[in-house]
Parts: structure tokens; sequence; C-alpha cells
């Protein structure tokens, strides 16, 4: 799969979501659609923030069938053409995980059980010294906002904005 070239065809990526599962309940369209809109909501005035919501689980509906890696292969199918903020925050929304679940207590018990899966496969909490490295990150109140965010966007009932809402920011943002 290579890189979306337009907002169009990021779209029609986007769009193949509906019907691929990661979560049980919820499709990768869906997903995307409630992870874009609650940072939209929470964020308002960080565009490039509520897109890498939108796209943080590209690489899911792009490979439906390898989950592995998914963070740092969808921050490659979308830095060309969202850029290289979008894309570092795509890169460390699993990092984002394994960050909080290491250094909150109570965020563990908010994972589904799907996260909690995958978490497993990912490594589970950080070590001190990767950490220490995230910690540092200037961006890292948005990492970590897109990674609560992403746990909050599994609700079936949740009824976001269509899909093509989106075109105008990602126009916006596009190179």
């Amino acid at each position: 799969m290579t890189a979306p070239a337009s907002v169009d065809e990021l779209l029609a990526l986007l769009a193949r979501g509906a019907g691929v599962h990661d979560e049980p309940d919820v499709d990768g369209l869906a997903h995307a659609l409630q992870c874009g809109a609650n940072l939209r909501a929470s964020h308002p005035g960080d565009a490039e923030l509520a897109v890498a919501g939108l796209v943080h689980d590209i690489a899911d509906i792009a490979f439906p069938h390898d989950h592995g890696d998914h963070a740092r292969r969808g921050a490659d199918l979308v830095e060309p053409l969202l850029g290289a903020r979008v894309a570092r925050l795509v890169g460390a929304h699993v990092e984002a995980k394994r960050y909080l679940v290491a250094t909150d207590p109570q965020y563990r018990a908010q994972l589904s059980p799907r996260s909690i899966e995958t978490l497993q496969l990912q490594g589970d909490g950080l070590d001190a010294d990767s950490i220490a490295a995230l910690a540092s990150d200037p961006d890292l109140d948005a990492i970590l906002a897109l990674r609560r965010a992403d746990e909050r966007a599994k609700d079936p009932d949740a009824r976001p904005l269509a899909l093509d809402s989106w075109r105008p920011v990602l126009v916006q943002i596009s190179r």
C-alpha cells in the first residue's frame, strides 16, 4: 500500500474502515471518527491533533490482517500528505499507551479488553529510560491526549459527524 497522495485518496482509505474491526463492537471508520471528534472537542485549536486522532489507526484499515507495528506504519502512510507532526503523533500512540500504563496506576483499568490484549503484544509498560525519553518530548501533552481519546473512541452508540466533514481541515493541513 502506498501513502495517500491527496485528501480524496486519504478519505477513500479511511472509508474502507467501515467493516474492518480491531475492536469487536466498533469498526475502524467509526473508531477513527470518534477519536477525531473527541480531540476536536477537547482541543479545538489544534487541527493537527484532531487529524492525528482521525488517522491514528489508518494502518489497521490499510492492512486489516496485520496489526504489527501499526503505529509506525500509520505514521509512514500519513506523513507525505499530512506532515511530520501528525505522523509523529500517530507514530507515538502505542508508546503513549505503554507510558500511561507505567505512570498512571488507574489507566490500565480503563483499557478495553482488546487494548489489554495488544498491550501484552506491544511489551506492556515502558521501562524507566523509555518513560524519560517520552516525557521529554515537547508534544507530550498532545501525544497523551491522542492516546486517551483513542481509548474513549470505542462506543458502539456514538454518532460522530460523517467522514466528509473532515475534508476542510484535511485540505487545510495537507501539503
